[in-house]
């Protein structure tokens, strides 16, 4: 999996996306695909995006941190992030435990193409990656229809 920082030409909006790998994101976006989750426009482009430059060997196992703003910030972060994949989801049809077989056929054109969410094991993800099929984990965990109040 790769992970790419997405602009939105016409918001400015600035989010992260999962691709299988490197040209995953030029297919997609040329056939459509791709979209903004903030507010749907379809001019997206990828953003600058710092390199990921490795320590040298001989340093001790370093650990990855981020200084987290004030509470009141760091939910209305939540809130909003929580609101785009709310969003997201509204077009997107819930297929359970189907998710890697729909999935699938959707990239193997045996079924219609449109946006899809439901439940996948780590090997199922895993394998699905492999294949070429574009997934990307959502962030909060979705309850199935029936169970939602």
């Amino acid at each position: 999996m790769i992970v790419f920082d997405l602009r939105c030409a016409d918001g400015g909006h600035i989010f992260e996306a999962w691709f299988g790998k490197s040209s995953d994101f030029e297919d997609q976006q040329s056939r459509g695909l791709i979209s903004c989750p903030l507010c749907g426009s379809g001019q997206v482009e990828k953003a600058v995006m710092a390199p990921n430059v490795a320590p040298k060997g001989n340093r001790g196992q370093d650990t990855q941190a981020v200084a987290l703003p004030n509470p009141d910030a760091m939910k209305a972060m939540l809130s909003a992030m929580a609101q785009a994949q709310a969003k997201m989801l509204e077009e997107s049809t819930w297929v359970g435990s189907n998710f890697a077989d729909q999935a699938r056929a959707i990239h193997h054109g045996e079924q219609e193409a449109g946006p899809i969410h439901g439940e996948a094991t780590a090997s199922e993800a895993e394998a699905l990656v492999e294949e070429g099929v574009s997934i990307a984990p959502l962030p909060f965990p979705v309850l199935p229809p029936e169970t939602r109040n």
